[in-house]
């Protein structure tokens, strides 16, 4: 059975249309990188273009950078470019600040565009800041926080969205893996006359997104994750254009106004996607991304996503075969069609389990308080990458290596 799996992923990487896109990395050897859905892997063209930013850019051209290297218009370039990935017409993305920030940003201005409507819906199984951003604007706008699970969250869009004025979810569950039908989601809330405010955390650069197509208002997502833009990178924010003249912020910095360097004392709101910039971008982390975006240049989303069903499909059938009655249950649908880029686990010693396989060279994750979690960024993961975890997995599993101490104690970031 394990020859008929090493055969299979052979010939799985063989046919793959991808495969030459993982040149396009400086992935680390006999490393296999199962944690892109947390931090994407290092794309080959950042370091030079990092390296130019500091020497020459800010090195050499200082503030002349602004204008001659292009720095001031590097948040609506970049946002274009990964419109692009999310299926968003040019001038509706900006790239910039925080993923909390854009957040709180778009979500209050959601929000202010329903007066009088006073729920807000989010999801219990929401990553936690994406739950406490809605609870405080709830606390400023009056509005009433309800979290309803993405499964009913349309039922309750029919049965009292006369006073719903946003539906805030994600298309992927970051814990599980579980991808939602946003179009769905997208017209329950407008049938109610609601808006809807989309996490793309764990979806852009990992499945096709159909912003414009869906008819999408709102939506933000991480650069470091799927887009590989590096820690910390920058965060992006999707104003659809017919919301863009009401598009009312809470956060009025500079770099939003329609004329920053006429340095008015009053906000006067630039009057395209340009009004949801805030203050000076984090320029080394932006070009950074702008530069991890190219890794995508020819490639289709489409593609990608066949690719990354075929890896998750390749995990759960390794896993059916090699840890079965071992303690292990799957988190994560089988259907392809409500499963995103990653595999979930349950396993009681998830933590000791991932810590032995990290330190096998097999680098996952684990979410509290029991489930590994592996992502599988279609342009640099193979088939003979999945196996290998699963092996590794159930050889430590078998073995008990996993009880050794070295693995049972976490440190601050699991």
């Amino acid at each position: 059975m394990t020859h008929d799996l090493t055969a299979r992923a052979a010939a799985l990487d063989a046919a793959d249309p991808l495969a030459d896109v993982r040149d396009r990395f400086l992935l680390p050897d006999d490393v296999v990188y199962l944690d892109g859905n947390s931090l994407g892997a290092l794309p080959a063209a950042v370091p030079a273009v990092v390296e130019d930013a500091v020497h020459r850019q800010w090195g050499t051209d200082l503030i002349r950078s602004w204008n001659a290297n292009g720095w001031w218009d590097a948040p609506v370039r970049t946002g274009d470019a990964i419109g692009r990935l999310v299926g968003a017409a040019p001038g509706q993305v900006v790239a910039g600040d925080s993923t909390s920030v854009q957040l709180f940003n778009t979500l209050l201005a959601a929000a202010r565009l329903r007066p009088g409507r006073r729920l807000l819906l989010t999801d219990p199984d929401h990553f936690p800041t994406d739950q406490y951003i809605a609870d405080s604007v709830g606390r400023l706008l009056g509005l009433d926080v309800r979290r309803v699970p993405a499964r009913d969250a349309a039922a309750v869009l029919a049965a009292e969205g006369g006073n719903v004025a946003v539906a805030a979810y994600a298309p992927v569950d970051y814990r599980t893996g579980e991808l939602h039908d946003m179009a769905a989601l997208t017209a329950a809330a407008h049938a109610a006359g609601a808006l809807t405010h989309w996490d793309l955390c764990h979806a852009a650069g990992a499945l096709p997104v159909e912003l414009d197509a869906i008819e999408a208002d709102f939506a933000v997502g991480c650069g470091y994750k799927y887009l590989s833009g590096g820690p910390g990178a920058p965060a992006f924010a999707y104003v659809a254009r017919r919301h863009q003249s009401a598009f009312d912020h809470p956060l009025t910095g500079w770099h939003g106004h329609a004329e920053p360097f006429a340095m008015s004392g009053t906000y006067t709101p630039a009057a395209d996607i340009t009004r949801a910039r805030v203050g000076t971008p984090a320029l080394l982390s932006l070009l950074a991304l702008e530069a991890a975006l190219t890794a995508f240049d020819g490639v289709e989303m489409k593609t990608v996503r066949e690719k990354s069903l075929s890896l998750t499909g390749f995990f759960q059938e390794c896993a059916d075969t090699l840890l079965d009655g071992l303690g292990f249950t799957p988190a994560t649908p089988r259907d392809p069609g409500r499963r995103g880029s990653q595999v979930a686990l349950r396993h009681p010693e998830a933590y000791p389990l991932v810590a032995a396989l990290t330190a096998r060279g097999v680098i996952g994750d684990m979410r509290a308080p029991d489930l590994l979690r592996f992502g599988f960024n279609a342009l640099y993961v193979t088939h003979a990458d999945v196996l290998r975890a699963v092996r590794e997995l159930r050889d430590i599993a078998v073995t008990g290596a996993h009880r050794a101490p070295e693995f049972r104690a976490r440190p601050t970031v699991t």
